[in-house]
């Protein structure tokens, strides 16, 4: 590694810090191109990737470097962003696995806030059916593979088991998933109650899993009160200023939500929340 891809890694960490993301990113590109192997910048580097919805790039980079050395902390950030990176590229099955042995290995609050959501898009009620199509295309996959290999064997000339696709419980399935999720939120929630990330979890959890929205508006409040500006707590806070029939309130929260840093994890989009607000205020 030579001066020129220090100076870029430094100058893509000027431009990141500066909040200059676009232009960070082809100097982070110079210096690990040149040989930058220090995991501060490659894992910066991933960050800005995610933000840029370049997720498979992302994916890429963190599975190169997965065993490069660094600190526990740096690891377990480093699941958390490819953890991430599976989920937004439409694998949310297996980016709760990585995340829930994670957990298994090193409970930390990283695991807890990412895992915490993506608990909650799993078990989305409007994603129920999603959910029963994963599972039987599971299962036919894993009858498949079981064909496959009893095919093998019998052109081997051994003995081959019958190959049996089992019935699932679609139903049965979800209610137990759900039923591990919540355990998981509450476990978060106690594990730092002052981390507003896991709240909202929490919150978002009651309202869009189980859908009940009283329950839910006490874990918003929670939440609210220890970060005023979280995004997604300020968007479900507004929802309840429509049912009151309070636009004005409403308004209020989501110019607020706007002036917050927005995240592939957010529930909503800043370009959500400003159609939200020009509609509202038609």
């Amino acid at each position: 590694m030579g001066l020129k891809a220090v100076f870029a890694a430094q100058k893509a960490m000027r431009l990141h810090n500066a909040g200059k993301n676009k232009e960070a990113i082809p100097y982070y590109e110079e210096a690990i191109n040149n040989g930058v192997q220090d995991m501060r910048t490659i894992l910066s580097y991933a960050v800005l990737l995610i933000r840029d919805g370049q997720y498979q790039k992302g994916k890429e980079l963190l599975l190169a470097h997965q065993k490069d050395k660094m600190s526990p902390d740096q690891k377990t950030q480093l699941f958390m962003n490819y953890a991430a990176c599976v989920y937004k590229l439409g694998d949310i099955d297996k980016g709760v696995s990585l995340l829930e042995r994670q957990h298994m290995r090193q409970p930390t609050g990283m695991v807890y806030e990412t895992l915490g959501y993506l608990y909650v898009e799993k078990y989305d009620a409007s994603a129920k059916d999603d959910f029963a199509r994963r599972e039987l295309a599971r299962v036919k996959r894993e009858a498949e593979e079981a064909a496959r290999e009893a095919a093998e064997l019998l052109e081997e000339g051994a003995e081959a088991p019958a190959v049996v696709i089992p019935e699932i419980d679609v139903e049965k399935l979800w209610q137990e998933g759900v039923k591990k999720a919540l355990a998981f939120e509450q476990e978060a929630a106690e594990y730092d109650e002052d981390d507003a990330i896991c709240l909202d979890n929490m919150g978002q959890f009651q309202y869009r899993v189980l859908q009940d929205k009283a329950a839910a508006k006490e874990w918003f409040d929670k939440a609210i009160a220890i970060k005023e500006g979280q995004i997604d707590t300020l968007w479900f806070l507004s929802r309840y200023d429509l049912d009151n029939g309070d636009k004005a309130a409403a308004i209020e929260k989501l110019e607020k939500a706007l002036d917050g840093r927005f995240s592939p994890l957010n529930y909503v989009t800043k370009a959500q929340i400003e159609q939200e607000i020009a509609s509202l205020k038609k």
